[in-house]
């Protein structure tokens, strides 16, 4: 059985940085579809990052490109996500994903395991 468990969120102020993790069981990270959605209130999950399978290959939506840089560490078989310039348009409930693989790196549906989620607060 697959588990993810992220952790890392809480509150920060606008231009601040914030790093979460996630941690996964049951399945390599390395020879998987990795990465992030976010959900903020009122708004449909939203794709945030991914890597994918064991070349690496990284995509980001275009709001957070710059900003926001994702990263695995095998060993651990963890996954990073780290925020920095933080806007409150960043708040949300960021979910960790996972999957053997997937056609359209975008596409939720396409995810088969999801993390609980944690919050991202971002402040004025």
């Amino acid at each position: 059985q697959v588990q993810l468990v992220e952790s890392g969120g809480g509150l920060v102020q606008a231009g601040g940085s914030l790093r979460l993790a996630c941690a996964a069981s049951g399945r390599t990270m390395s020879t998987s579809v990795v990465g992030w959605f976010r959900q903020a209130p009122g708004k449909e999950r939203e794709f945030v990052a991914t890597i994918r399978g064991s070349l690496g290959a990284i995509y980001y939506t275009e709001s957070v490109k710059g900003r926001f840089t994702i990263s695995r560490d095998n060993a651990k078989n963890t996954v990073y996500l780290q925020m920095s310039s933080l806007t409150p348009e960043d708040t949300a409930v960021y979910y960790c994903v996972l999957s053997a693989s997937v056609t359209y790196v975008a596409r939720a549906a396409e995810y088969r395991y999801w993390g609980q989620g944690t919050q991202v607060t971002v402040s004025n």
